[in-house]
C-alpha cells in the first residue's frame, strides 16, 4: 500500500528573531504542534521564524522543505530536510503558496506582510484554490484591522483571513478546516 504525502503547510514570518526571543519560540512551538498534527512543514528556509519553525517540527519528528533564493547565497537552515532554490523572491512564494495546503503567518516585518497580502490575494481572485490563511499571534488582528479600516476591502475579502492568538489555536483552526 502507498503510504498518503502528508499535507504541508506553509508558514511566513520573520528572518529577524533569534532563538532567545518570544517570537522564535512562539514559531518553534508551532511547528512542533504542525508536526505533531501530521502535517510537513514548508518555510523560506533561513534564519529566524523560519529556522524555528523547521526545528520545532523536526524536533517533533516531522518533516520539513525550505525554499530559498538564489540571490542570497547561503545555504538554508541547519533543520531543513529538502531546500527548493527558486531564482527570485517571487518564485518562492509562489512555489510555496502552490506546494501548500493552508497558509500561516506569525510575527514578521514588510516581507512576511508582502507574502501574506500576496496569499489573500491570489484566494480572492480564485487563482489559488480554497485554503486556510491563518495568522498567528495577536498583533495580527491590529495590522489587519487598521489595513482593512483605510484601504478598500469587503467582506468577503475579510472572511478569508483566520486569526489565531496562539500556535495550539492555529492547529486547531488548521485541522478543522482540512480534515
Amino acid at each position: 500500500m502507498v503510504e498518503k504525502a502528508k499535507q504541508i503547510i506553509a508558514v511566513f514570518g520573520s528572518s529577524r528573531c533569534v532563538s532567545s526571543d518570544a517570537d522564535y519560540a512562539l514559531a518553534q512551538e508551532l511547528g512542533g504542534l504542525l508536526a505533531c498534527a501530521g502535517f510537513d512543514v514548508c518555510s523560506g528556509g533561513y534564519s529566524g521564524a523560519m529556522e524555528a519553525v523547521s526545528r520545532g517540527a523536526r524536533e517533533a519528528g516531522g518533516r520539513t522543505v525550505g525554499v530559498t533564493v538564489q540571490v542570497i547565497e547561503r545555504s538554508g537552515n541547519a533543520w531543513l530536510d529538502e531546500e527548493v532554490r527558486t531564482e527570485t523572491i517571487f518564485h518562492r512564494i509562489e512555489h510555496m503558496l502552490t506546494i501548500s495546503s493552508a497558509c500561516l503567518a506569525v510575527r514578521g516585518g514588510s516581507g512576511t506582510l508582502a507574502e501574506v497580502a500576496m496569499a489573500l490575494n491570489l484566494l480572492l481572485l480564485g487563482a489559488l484554490k480554497p485554503r486556510p490563511l491563518v495568522l498567528v499571534g495577536p498583533e495580527w488582528r491590529a495590522v489587519m484591522d487598521a489595513f482593512f479600516s483605510h484601504m478598500p476591502s469587503n467582506e468577503s475579502e475579510r472572511g478569508l483571513i483566520t486569526y489565531a492568538d496562539t500556535p495550539a489555536k492555529a492547529v486547531q483552526a488548521l485541522e478543522a478546516a482540512l480534515r
